[in-house]
């Protein structure tokens, strides 16, 4: 038999650090036998879209062709040809006919979003630093690892709103606690909401107005889709909606994560001013030291155009299909959604009128490993630095479902989140007493 590990915070000078959203789920259903791939389970907690083949999209690349110089270490901020093909993309797709274009020297390149972002948050000042609850569960570290030097400041967005702060709340928000930055991810994980259009135009005046730096973590920009569910055939950016951009502040966060579905290469970037852009680079020169030649190698075959527009277009139309049928399932077994989102691959559900033992997040997520499915409880999404707000989350009763799995996956999972259901969360086999 073997001896159980000792935990990291059983060694001196090792501080104790829990597992975060996604990564506690996983942690959770790996005690109970599961591991990626695995037939038998239905990850609808994933924060990872379906990697395989889609019908109208492209055949996925598997090889990469290297100089001989890759071997050798590269740019800090990346190799131009990546660099220019990013500021390329933006420019097609949100900036034509505008005066100010992006140029290569507005393109910061990284090995992933998560260290792009590490990135970010090293450079922010020491200045008040807005974040929105509920959001992206990695910020939660990320805010806290940087306390000693800004002052992160808590805008919960309600639900009556939509999930979204309103702009004129932003304003006041801003101009109220004086904020220096403000994060975001836009389209908005865990809730599916999406700032665009002219409340997306006013965000980017306030901070304008406010020279307040917007870090825009835009992963799932190219997820949008009606209110209806049926697909839009355009991406949403904050790119769009910039006048200068060596001026304006105003940093966009990208990679080939969600929407090429290529999260194993581990490649995202930056777009923004470029003394931003110089700023993250001498902050990369001691973090990570600059990405990987084979990746940014791999990232300029995904984002050639015909491939880059076949691949967005197939990604919105599979995960429509798989929306709604996420959507209906959900619903009948008494899953509340005010308003399901028009974005990502995330429904955001309240489950309190689901049977006892089942009508919050945690509980959801317990009963549901027994049957094989990971769901993620929507308090792990309460952004707290350092746990700084006391008491029980306001978001115990919301659950993120993921519809990221294929759709066979994903129905295999509701299928058995439907059974848990009626029967009520007991056991398959369990009986009443009769009394």
């Amino acid at each position: 038999m073997n001896k159980p590990l000792k935990g990291p915070a059983a060694f001196p000078g090792v501080r104790h650090i829990p597992y975060m959203g996604v990564i506690n789920v996983v942690a959770e259903a790996a005690r109970l036998g599961f591991r990626n791939g695995h037939p038998d389970w239905s990850n609808m907690g994933q924060g990872q879209p379906e990697i395989g083949p889609l019908p109208g999209a492209p055949e996925r690349l598997s090889s990469i062709a290297l100089d001989p110089f890759d071997a050798a270490y590269g740019p800090i901020n990346g190799i131009d040809d990546l660099r220019e093909a990013i500021a390329a993309k933006y420019n097609r797709l949100f900036r034509q006919g505008m005066k100010s274009q992006y140029t290569a020297e507005n393109v910061s390149i990284a090995g992933g979003g998560r260290l792009m972002l590490t990135r970010i948050f090293a450079i922010v000042d020491a200045v008040p630093i807005g974040y929105q609850t509920p959001d992206y569960t990695a910020y939660e570290e990320m805010l806290d690892y940087h306390r000693h030097r800004f002052l992160p400041v808590h805008i919960p967005a309600e639900e009556q709103d939509g999930w979204k702060i309103p702009p004129a709340r932003l304003s006041r928000e801003v101009a109220a606690h004086g904020l220096g930055a403000f994060v975001l991810s836009n389209p908005c994980n865990p809730t599916g909401q999406v700032i665009e259009g002219l409340a997306l135009a006013a965000y980017i005046r306030v901070f304008r107005e406010a020279n307040c730096l917007f870090i825009a973590d835009e992963f799932y920009s190219h997820y949008i889709y009606k209110p209806d569910g049926t697909l839009k055939t355009n991406a949403v950016s904050s790119a769009h909606y910039v006048k200068d951009v060596n001026c304006d502040p105003v940093i966009i966060i990208d990679g080939l994560t969600k929407n090429l579905r290529y999260p194993g290469i581990r490649l995202g970037w930056a777009v923004g001013p470029r003394d931003v852009i110089d700023a993250i680079g001498r902050a990369a020169s001691a973090i990570d030291g600059g990405p990987s030649l084979a990746a940014q190698r791999f990232a300029i075959q995904a984002l050639e155009e015909v491939r880059f527009d076949q691949e967005t277009a197939a990604v919105r139309h599979a995960f429509s299909a798989k929306r709604s049928k996420m959507l209906e399932v959900l619903t009948r077994v008494g899953v509340r959604f005010g308003d399901p989102g028009q974005s990502t691959f995330y429904l955001w559900g309240d489950v309190s009128a689901l049977p006892k033992g089942l009508n919050d997040g945690e509980s959801l997520f317990r009963a549901s490993l027994q049957e094989r499915v990971m769901l993620v409880p929507g308090a792990y999404f309460d952004v707290n630095p350092a746990k700084g707000r006391r008491g029980p989350s306001r978001l115990a009763n919301w659950v993120r479902f993921s519809f990221g799995p294929p759709m066979s996956n994903m129905v295999a999972g509701l299928e058995r989140l439907e059974a848990l259901i009626e029967r009520g969360g007991r056991a398959v086999g369990s009986h009443d007493c009769g009394l």
